[in-house]
């Protein structure tokens, strides 16, 4: 689910992530090797705390928590885009601690209906940056999909072999 995640948020646009827990190389790997296939940037990073990221992070930007109890995003993202902060997107499992409803300075939902939290960023992040992550080109990529109607078409596009 984490490497969805981590997925999700790269291609619609955020400019890297945070996960807590366990600490996963392979994870990290995983991503490192897709930023470099298919450029951009992207930072990740490990923290053993979440509680100090969202404390921190609230200190200077800004936090969204999605959650399906929240306020429909439909009705918030013109505030949060109008906010003029960073913003730390935080997406939980089932049990979220309920100091990050505290902490967050939105609580938003995708849907008041249970679904999956790749769903609920990809959504938020689609809405928040007014569709631009779906055009999902990105400086320094070794590769690119060419679109079409049928099949499946991967071009090197990095010069090399």
């Amino acid at each position: 689910m984490t490497t969805h995640l981590l997925l999700a948020a790269r291609a619609f646009g955020a400019s890297g992530a945070v996960y807590t827990g366990k600490r996963d190389l392979v994870l990290e790997e995983t991503i490192a090797d897709v930023v470099s296939e298919w450029g951009g940037s992207f930072d990740l990073r490990f923290s053993e705390s979440w509680r100090s990221e969202l404390r921190d992070w609230g200190a200077s930007g800004r936090v969204v928590h999605l959650t399906m109890y929240g306020l429909p995003v439909q009705d918030v993202v013109s505030e949060i885009q109008g906010c003029g902060s960073d913003l730390l997107v935080v997406v939980g499992g089932a049990k979220v601690p309920g100091e990050v409803y505290g902490l967050a300075d939105w609580n938003v939902a995708v849907t008041s209906q249970p679904h999956s939290e790749v769903s609920a960023l990809a959504v938020f992040l689609h809405e928040l940056s007014e569709g631009r992550g779906l055009e999902g080109v990105y400086d320094g990529a070794r590769l690119r999909v060419v679109p079409q109607a049928r099949g499946k078409l991967v071009e090197d596009v990095s010069g090399g072999v």
